[in-house]
């Protein structure tokens, strides 16, 4: 390879790289220079994770290990029919580093133009998510989301205290949660206000008395021309 300094043993050790140092074939050439470039590499295994990341100019490899609340097999199968919710925590927590290294929420959303099952953290991919979920006009979808959020936010603000050093990017992680609700609730104002004018309209066209005369007078004009056109065959006869 060429840099050097790579923690090739500890790369040996996690199957990342092989005997001859040549990168595992499980990597693509864009996968490796990502890495090379301090993007982390996820490996997922049922309810565990793991991510690898250089750190130190590439001299260090950081090595996260989680587990995930249900099966990926489980969550991939029903996101089919329901988007589903994961969570994710670490068995360590990186020296107490970053409350993400040890806690994240994810939601798994089908995408039926392309057959896959798109990964989104509440975090990160917040605006995209809400984007998806507002697509899908339901309204009990969208109640799901709301208290996904709400309780990643809850479980946020426990963790002020505990974690000062980042507490100023907890808060960022609160704001973001904050905003992407306030949207939800409204989208949800929105769909209730477009429910009920639905709701309006039917019985506007069921109940209208003007509706009702109307017809009745297209019935009636259709009565009398067709009498005139009786009359009128029986005139030419």
């Amino acid at each position: 390879m060429e840099n050097h300094n790579l923690p090739t043993e500890d790369l040996k050790t996690y199957g990342i790289i092989n005997e001859d140092l040549t990168f595992s074939q499980k990597l693509s050439p864009d996968d490796v220079q990502k890495f090379l470039r301090g993007y982390t590499i996820v490996a997922d295994n049922d309810r565990n994770r793991a991510t690898f990341q250089l750190t130190d100019n590439n001299t260090q490899l950081k090595v996260i290990f989680l587990e995930r609340d249900k099966s990926l097999s489980e969550i991939l199968k029903k996101s089919k029919d329901q988007i589903q919710y994961s969570e994710t925590r670490a068995q360590y927590n990186d020296n107490g580093n970053s409350t993400r290294l040890s806690f994240s929420k994810q939601a798994f959303v089908f995408d039926e133009e392309t057959n896959t099952v798109k990964e989104l953290d509440l975090i990160k991919n917040a605006p995209d998510l809400t984007a998806i979920i507002a697509d899908k006009k339901d309204i009990q979808e969208l109640n799901r989301y709301k208290n996904e959020l709400q309780n990643l936010k809850n479980f946020l603000y426990d963790k002020i205290d505990l974690y000062p050093e980042i507490a100023k990017e907890i808060r960022n992680d609160i704001n973001i949660i904050s905003g992407e609700i306030d949207t939800v609730d409204g989208i949800s104002q929105d769909m209730g206000q477009m429910k009920k004018r639905a709701k309006s309209n039917i019985r506007l066209n069921v109940d209208d008395p003007d509706l009702y005369d109307k017809a009745n007078r297209m019935v009636e004009e259709s009565g009398e021309q067709e009498e005139d056109l009786q009359k009128s065959k029986r005139r030419g006869r």
